[in-house]
This record gives structure tokens, C-alpha cells and sequence, in this order.
């Protein structure tokens, strides 16, 4: 059975998600990417809540093997800082009743890990998880991309 890897770029708005496998081929292959959007107009909880259940609905689908993750960064706004770390909470959660191992990456580190330098746009980011796994398009919105840009920061990072 070949390992799938749910990679995840955390947010309580917008949760970008990738689905990718190893592949003979090349570095992976993509089995689904999106994001969860949450209602910005609801409570933090109602939003957390929903977080959590689009992401067991995603285990629920794929059956991944692992949970890769960017751990939290430190914004200028502690608050962006608390809530986003709200959202990984969940997230992790949901990952661990799932019973998935699960791996935690530095933002700079999927950035330079897939694209070669730590401070790489969003843009950049996109169009090289595009190149690595040989698709038409860059994964879009930009938080698909990022999700997918953990995953693949797995796949080359792993140890056999």
C-alpha cells in the first residue's frame, strides 16, 4: 500500500489542503487539493468547530498514513498568533484520534524546501509544487498550493 500524506496550511478562514502519494514518476502525485473556508461572521468556536469536522471528512476519504503541518509563526499581531494556533489545535486533534503520525514544518522550511529559498512568495511556492508534480496548473487558491507545498516538504525531507 503506498503512504498517503495529508499536508495542511492552517488558518481559521481559510485551511489549504493537499493529498499527495510517492510516485515512481517523479517526487508525488496529487490526489486532491482545496481549502476548508469557515463562515469569518461566526464565533471562533463555530469556526474551530468546522475546521475540525472538514478535516476528519478528509481523513475519512483519503486515509492518509501521515499529517504534515507548518507549525506557528509568530506575527507582528499576537492575536493572528493565538487564533491561528486555536485552528492547529483542532487540526492536530482530529489527526491524533485519527491515529495519523503526524510532522510539523516551519513555514521558511516548506518554502526553501520546495522552492529553494525560505523566502519565497506565494506565487513561487505555487508554480514549483506545480513543476515537482508535473501539473498543467499551479493548485489554486494559493492556500491549496501551500497545503500541497507541506505535503511535498514531507516527501523530500523523509528518511527512507
Amino acid at each position: 500500500m503506498t503512504p498517503r500524506i495529508l499536508g495542511i496550511d492552517p488558518g481559521t478562514a481559510v485551511t489549504g489542503y493537499g493529498v499527495v502519494e510517492p510516485s515512481n514518476r517523479g517526487v508525488g502525485d496529487l490526489i486532491e487539493c482545496g481549502v476548508i473556508r469557515t463562515n469569518p461572521r461566526r464565533e471562533l468556536w463555530h469556526r474551530l468547530d468546522a475546521l475540525h469536522d472538514g478535516v476528519v471528512q478528509l481523513i475519512d476519504k483519503h486515509h492518509p498514513d501521515t499529517m504534515a503541518l507548518e507549525s506557528v509563526f509568530y506575527a507582528k499581531n499576537v492575536r493572528t498568533t493565538v487564533v491561528l494556533a486555536h485552528a492547529r489545535g483542532v487540526i492536530l486533534l482530529a489527526g491524533a484520534r485519527a491515529g495519523l503520525a503526524i510532522v510539523e514544518f516551519p513555514p521558511a522550511t516548506v518554502k526553501k524546501v520546495v522552492s529553494g529559498a525560505g523566502g519565497a512568495t506565494k506565487s513561487q511556492v505555487a508554480c514549483m509544487v506545480q513543476r515537482l508534480l508535473n501539473l498543467k496548473e499551479p493548485p489554486t487558491p494559493h492556500d491549496a498550493a501551500d497545503g500541497v507545498a507541506v505535503a511535498l516538504t514531507f516527501l523530500l525531507t523523509k528518511k527512507p
